[in-house]
């Protein structure tokens, strides 16, 4: 990854999170002409089916360019990932990094599934917090501090969607993007052989009804950390102009 100001960056706590969660948002708006990065804090290694942990890292990066976006992967420990200051300060400084405007993370626990996913969570939120740190310079390799202008959260494709916790939910339509999505998660064949593809139809079962709620073929579903507000009510909430958005 360059050190640009990116639009977009997304946080996952490993390499897969984010294509299943909301890869197809990612590729909309990298077609949109947005700059958009990944951040995956873990390679998610080891796991079952991999030998070595280049060969995850190389089906990410496959997947980066299917969606047409930019990719890091850090170096924290998958499943010992933990929030504490270690860990909120190679993120901030990533962020001071690219400079991002709007920053899309974890926005709710997994349970029955990875207890990272819980802790990139609270690592994400601290990290947005500490890019925008005034005398503190030494902690960041001297970056600049940067403010973000804004946060929300994304909930894995494969789990119910609760409501937002402090704002309200916005469904993008992604009803033309749906295949870069499926495509992007194939690329994990040492985590999605044959025998594990039904995470596919569940991922797609999930699109269709999270589009339909907000009259879409297909929709993906992000909280906000607090309310939207809008100057024009009807250009807001008219269907015409949510269906050209």
């Amino acid at each position: 990854m360059s050190e640009d100001n990116y639009d977009v960056v997304a946080v996952g706590a490993h390499p897969d999170d984010l294509e299943i969660a909301c890869g197809a948002t990612l590729a909309k708006l990298a077609s949109q002409g947005y700059r958009v990065g990944i951040i995956d804090l873990t390679d998610g290694e080891p796991t079952p089916r991999c030998d070595d942990p280049a060969i995850r890292r190389a089906e990410a990066q496959a997947a980066a360019d299917v969606l047409g976006v930019s990719r890091k992967i850090l170096d924290l420990p998958n499943r010992r990932l933990f929030d504490c200051f270690e860990s909120r300060v190679a993120l901030a400084i990533e962020f001071r990094r690219m400079r991002p405007r709007l920053v899309i993370g974890f926005g709710q626990k997994t349970p029955m599934a990875s207890p990272d996913h819980y802790q990139a969570m609270l690592i994400t939120d601290a990290a947005v917090f500490y890019s925008r740190l005034t005398k503190w310079d030494d902690k960041f390799e001297s970056l600049p501090p940067h403010v973000i202008s804004a946060q929300i959260y994304f909930h894995l494709g494969h789990q119910s969607v609760p409501q937002a916790e402090f704002g309200t939910n916005v469904t993008v339509d992604v009803s033309s993007f749906m295949q870069k999505k499926i495509e992007s998660i194939l690329c994990y064949k040492t985590q999605f052989p044959p025998e594990k593809r039904g995470i596919i139809q569940r991922v797609e079962g999930q699109a269709t009804a999270a589009g339909a709620a907000a009259g879409f073929a297909a929709g993906e579903i992000f909280s906000t950390t607090r309310s939207l507000g809008c100057q024009d009510l009807l250009k807001t909430v008219l269907p015409e102009n949510l269906s050209a958005n």
